[in-house]
């Protein structure tokens, strides 16, 4: 009797644990695909990748949902020291399968200039840009070569380069060529607003120098001639000049729609009608420019109707097919008076 009560616990006991196991597999599951809301089930999907890393000769393949590669490479116990260098950057993101991440572990280096010798930390493995990271000019002709550590000094050093002046007296250099910056005024952007519509991007030109020497000492360079390697990408910024139109243009505002003007450009139609005429229909200056578009002479608008001399709508119908033919539309021309004050 005892021995079957002792058999009954232990079956309880082996049911329950194995009804704990799946309830939390169960809810591992679905906390990770699934969550409610309401009476609809929404999937949310965690994406995994397999990311392969490869390091100085190792290579470690993992499977991971790390969204960069920073990420992926803190979570795989992998240790960066601040001169090793990373392909692709630390804040790329991890958004494809079989995704490769390089690691090229900086080695301590000797590069020695003559008398002068420099040690320093680097991944770099083109002989060249390890002695431009040192700080040294190289000049078109001169050779590095790696040379057998002869001293103790040397020792602690994985290699050693020797730099072979070969009597250079020409410079090549990469230059960045800075971008410029634009600004397009936007009439469907709220006015205070700004919007970066193109990041700028340097360029890069190769500049070759002719390099003077006294007592074999650079002492002056002269620009022998340069080419562009890649243009620069201009920045642009749009800042807003959409305004709200006032109360006191609300007529104006009415005969400009009823004159065929439509809401995308009516801000800027109302800007540039204020600028030359304050909409006034029988608006006059001293060069005989009339009427809310200030044409000259103002006889021109009887195009659009006999009664262009006292009906606003007459006159904004005529400075329509003016600003389309001239301007390619109302916002050109209202950027074209703010550049030059007319229009």
């Amino acid at each position: 009797m005892k021995l079957s009560r002792n058999i009954d616990k232990v079956l309880i006991a082996v049911t329950i644990f194995i009804l704990s196991f799946v309830f939390v597999a169960s809810a591992k599951h679905h906390s990770e695909a699934t969550f409610a809301e309401g009476e609809d089930t929404t999937f949310v999907q965690f994406e995994d990748y397999f990311v392969t890393f490869y390091d100085d000769g190792t290579k470690l393949t993992v499977k991971t949902d790390a969204k960069t590669v920073g990420e992926a490479i803190k979570r795989a116990g992998i240790l960066l020291d601040d001169s090793d260098i990373v392909e692709p950057g630390l804040e790329s993101e991890i958004n494809n399968n079989n995704f490769f991440i390089n690691i090229y572990r900086s080695a301590p280096v000797m590069i020695k200039d003559g008398t002068v010798e420099k040690y320093l930390m680097t991944a770099n493995r083109d002989p060249k840009a390890i002695a431009r990271e040192a700080g040294m000019t190289i000049y078109d002709g001169d050779e590095i070569k790696s040379v057998p550590n002869k001293s103790f000094l040397e020792a602690g050093a994985m290699s050693v380069y020797e730099i072979m002046r070969n009597g250079g007296r020409t410079l090549t250099v990469e230059e960045e060529i800075a971008f410029s910056e634009e600004t397009v005024r936007d009439y469907n952007l709220q006015s205070g607003m700004s919007e970066v519509r193109q990041i700028g991007e340097v360029g890069m030109k190769r500049v070759y120098y002719n390099v003077q020497y006294v007592n074999n000492v650079e002492v002056s360079r002269e620009v022998e001639r340069e080419e562009v390697v890649r243009e620069p990408v201009a920045r642009i910024v749009a800042v807003g000049a959409k305004k709200s139109v006032p109360p006191e243009a609300a007529t104006c505002a009415e005969w400009a729609k009823q004159a065929g003007v439509s809401e995308t450009d009516l801000s800027a139609a109302i800007d540039l009608i204020y600028h030359e005429s304050g909409c006034r229909v029988d608006a006059r200056n001293a060069s005989g420019a009339y009427g809310i578009p200030q044409a000259l002479p103002g006889n021109k608008m009887a195009s659009a109707g006999a009664d262009w001399e006292t009906n606003p709508v007459t006159q904004i119908k005529w400075m329509i097919g003016y600003v389309n033919g001239r301007y390619g539309g109302w916002q050109q021309a209202l950027d074209f008076w703010y550049s030059h004050g007319w229009y």
